[in-house]
């Protein structure tokens, strides 16, 4: 892979779809975002494929779709998803299998999009936040936050100029609701200890005011897994 990217093939496929631990994730997206890979390999995260169905997707439901699609977004500025993930198809040929059921591969089908349970607003509304905040656009401006919670992760992307902070808080654990306490580098975003800021979840429109480098979180998966914070100083 790293090969072809050398090569002149400017977008790649990834190993997104099986790093799901939060160790393994900012492990990998490190090596993606912040060695020389940075400068020739653009890693494109699919949270599936024709061929794929990871185990993740199929036993988290709904809200592991939701994470997935969350995580892809906004961890690297390019991304996709395949027919019938707005719907959670999470069906596999067998235990054990990474393959769909009745695979597309060897037949047409055609879904039903407006089938219950699909997550096609919450598509939308990511790719809108996308596309209105240009710290999401770019690949290698990626921040990893402590979190002490193993299920929670914490990142940031911003411009150079920190006109546009965007902080991302998932809760990677699609059975049950966690919380901690987040930190952030308030000095790099030009904020003391002592000022007040405000978050606002562009997932849900809340404001939270916060003042100081930790504050608490609690995400409920069967809700919504994550914020999509804009700091506003």
């Amino acid at each position: 892979m790293k090969f072809l990217a050398k090569a002149g093939f400017t977008q790649s496929y990834t190993y997104f779809t099986w790093r799901n631990e939060k160790w393994e994730l900012r492990q990998y997206l490190e090596e993606l975002t912040q060695t020389e890979m940075k400068y020739y390999y653009r890693g494109n995260f699919f949270a599936n494929t024709p061929d794929i169905l990871h185990e993740y997707l199929q036993k988290g439901g709904r809200p592991a779709f939701m994470i997935r699609a969350i995580l892809a977004a906004t961890l690297s500025s390019s991304y996709g998803i395949y027919s019938g993930f707005e719907l959670c198809e999470n069906r596999a040929k067998a235990p054990g299998s990474e393959e769909y059921l009745d695979s597309e591969k060897y037949q047409y089908k055609v879904w039903d999009w407006d089938r219950e349970g699909n997550i096609k607003a919450l598509i939308a509304q990511v790719n809108h936040i996308r596309r209105e905040n240009p710290a999401l656009q770019d690949y290698d401006n990626l921040e990893f936050y402590d979190t002490r919670n193993e299920m929670i992760l914490e990142y940031g992307k911003r411009t150079p100029d920190n006109a546009n902070i965007i902080v991302t808080v998932v809760n990677l654990d699609p059975n049950h609701a966690q919380e901690d306490f987040v930190t952030l580098p308030l000095r790099k975003f030009g904020i003391e200890d002592w000022q007040t800021y405000q978050m606002r979840d562009l997932l849900t429109g809340e404001k939270y005011y916060w003042k100081g480098p930790r504050n608490y979180v609690r995400l409920d998966p069967k809700a919504v897994p994550a914020h999509i914070f804009l700091l506003k100083k």
